[in-house]
């Protein structure tokens, strides 16, 4: 599993590294993307979705840790 550690950008940059690292794997693969704030969770969630991708977050003591299931 990729790990992309996003915390300490601001939004759009967590996005942007999400999407970077959804190109480095293959469908049904995994990446993990670490953020610190509810509006990156949410920008990151949301993005992954609406691109068909599997998407779990768990609450993390620093932030928030999403799991995107590459789809397409």
């Amino acid at each position: 599993m990729l790990t992309v550690d996003a915390r300490g950008f601001s939004c759009p940059e967590p996005v942007i590294q999400a999407q970077n690292g959804l190109k480095m794997v293959q469908v049904g693969e995994q990446v993990e993307v670490l953020v610190e704030t509810v509006t990156s969770r949410e920008n990151v969630r949301r993005m992954a979705e609406n691109k068909g991708h599997l998407v779990t977050v768990e609450v993390m003591d620093d932030g928030f840790r999403l799991i995107i299931t590459r789809q397409k």
